[in-house]
Formats: structure tokens, sequence, C-alpha cells
């Protein structure tokens, strides 16, 4: 992704219930802009967009839910048992996220922000890494992943477990991480360390 020299775009993700989004809120608290790449998803499938016809297209007009919009749950399910249909719907979602992304970027330089982080829980895997500048990992220990994602999603060990299974190992998102964040322990104890790592790295930008 070309940008202006001297902007810095860190990409920022994690595993499942690693924390991510509170380490956002974190560092927006700060002064901080985010971008959710999540919530670029939901905007390029929106009633109406090229991306959303595509998907009907390809998949079938039972994606739709009565209103009009994508039954991502739907979605989920079919792609997730198909490898090569969760290709396809990447080849039709990668281009509309990171031209939305781009988009994002320019307006916050144009406003005179140095600094964004672009939050992308698969940022790693889904081999998007190129859209930012670095990466910052949010990690915690296993046993502290599978109790936050059971009280989170409501569900019990075996089906936690098999979650996290399914994801790329956290020691080995750590590895592509330049800021690795530790979020195991407490509330206070993460705030202590995310003002730390903010001073170093942000504040005196």
């Amino acid at each position: 992704m070309t940008r202006p020299e001297g902007i810095r775009v860190i990409g920022l993700t994690g595993g499942i219930a690693t924390g991510k989004s509170a380490v956002a809120c974190f560092f927006e608290e700060q002064g901080a802009v985010v971008i959710d790449a999540d919530k670029l998803a939901r905007e390029a499938v929106r009633p109406g967009s090229s991306a959303l016809e595509c998907i009907v297209a390809l998949f079938g007009v039972e994606m739709l839910l009565p209103d009009g919009s994508l039954d991502r749950k739907r979605l989920g399910r079919l792609v997730f048992a198909d490898a090569e249909k969760r290709r396809q719907l990447e080849e039709i979602m990668h281009p509309e996220i990171r031209r939305l992304a781009e988009e994002r970027i320019s307006a916050l330089v144009a406003l005179g922000h140095r600094v964004v982080f672009y939050m992308a829980p698969l940022l790693i895997e889904s081999g998007v890494t190129d859209r930012v500048d670095e990466i910052w990992v949010v990690t915690v220990n296993r046993d502290v992943q599978r109790e936050r994602l059971m009280l989170r999603d409501g569900i019990d060990r075996e089906e936690a477990e098999r979650i996290i299974a399914s994801q790329m190992p956290l020691s080995e998102k750590e590895g592509h991480g330049r800021i690795v964040i530790d979020n195991s322990g407490t509330q206070e104890q993460t705030r202590r360390l995310l003002a730390d790592i903010w001073s170093k790295e942000i504040g005196g930008n």
C-alpha cells in the first residue's frame, strides 16, 4: 500500500480472545486513530455494493437476509467448511477491503494524522501484511485465552479448545510482531504495559 512519506501504519493483530479491541481502545484514548478491518469488511458488503452482488451470484440468493443484507453467519458456515469457497470469497473481499483501507488512511493523513493503527485479526493469515509498515501482536497464555473465550461466548472447554486449535498458534503470530503485547495479566497490568509502549513508540513522535 503506497502512502506519503512519514506516515506510519501499524498492524494490530492477535488470536481470538486475546483482547485486541481493548488494546485498540487504550491507544484511541491516547489520541491514536484505529481502522478496524472487520468494520471495513461489513461496509464492503452493504446492500447495493458490488461485492455483495458478486457473493450472491457465486453462492446464491439464500446468502441474503430478508432485509437484503448479507447473512454473515450462513456464509461463514459455508466457507468455513470448504477451502475453495473460502478462497473465492477472499478474492471478492480482499480488493474491496484494501480499497476502503486506502481511502481511510488517505483521509486520516489529510487530517494530519501521522500514525494509524490497522486492526485486523487475520492480518497475517490473509497474506495482507503489505497494508502495514509493521506488526504489533496481542497475545495471552493458552489458559487465559481459553477461559476468556469460554466466558465471552458462553461455550464449554472442549468447544473453546477446538476454536483455538483452528487458528494460527499465538507463538507463530508472535514471531511476526515487532512489538508483542502480553495481555495475560490484569487490566491494570496491561494498561501499564501499554502506557510504556505508547511512551516509547508513539508519544515522542
